[in-house]
């Protein structure tokens, strides 16, 4: 089914009798603008949660400072840690927009629970970044070629990111807005 299809039928779904459309569409783009912040928010945590993970493990800096270093400013990566990290930081947060909306976008699977719905969505959004930044950002724009064990932990970082993202998503939305009682923290549950 097309994008245009899905929207359209999400826009079907989501009218209601009594209703004008102003209202409607008013609501859809709150939801959405609700949706992307979120997204914003979960992409800061989980570009936070995937450099934890990878650099004490391939003791560098993410590829981002390779780009810095070859597009920006000149020398080594090395020399721009802060930008390299910063603009790490910059695509993490740009990705968990994306993936906020993509995600308040998506109806079906509405039987399984946001919180499972978003780690399912995340993991899959963080492999398909990871294929994408190996193919377009290594290999296209920079020429780098990752041994076997760094590709395998490129790609790791990357589940870590979706995960992480998937799960602050997917906690936050569809009503879930007072934690404390939703999960019954209090109660051992």
């Amino acid at each position: 089914m097309a994008v245009s299809d899905r929207l359209r039928r999400l826009r079907s779904i989501t009218n209601t009798e009594g209703h004008t459309s102003d209202v409607d569409a008013h609501s859809r783009e709150e939801h959405l603008a609700d949706a992307v912040a979120r997204g914003v928010q979960g992409g800061f945590v989980a570009t936070l949660m995937m450099t934890a993970f990878r650099l004490p493990l391939l003791r560098s800096l993410p590829p981002s400072a390779n780009f810095w270093s070859q597009y920006v400013a000149d020398g080594e990566p090395d020399d721009h840690p802060v930008a390299g990290l910063a603009l790490h930081l910059l695509y993490g947060v740009g990705s968990g927009a994306i993936f906020g909306g993509l995600f308040s976008l998506y109806t079906a699977g509405r039987s399984i629970e946001p919180e499972g719905r978003g780690l399912v969505w995340g993991s899959i959004y963080g492999m398909v970044l990871s294929a994408f930044g190996v193919q377009v950002m290594l290999h296209a724009l920079l020429d780098i070629r990752l041994e076997a064990d760094e590709l395998a932990l490129f790609h790791a970082g990357h589940l870590v990111y979706g995960l992480s993202l998937g799960a602050w998503v997917g906690s936050r939305t569809e009503g879930v807005e007072n934690p404390d009682r939703e999960y019954e923290y209090d109660t051992g549950n």
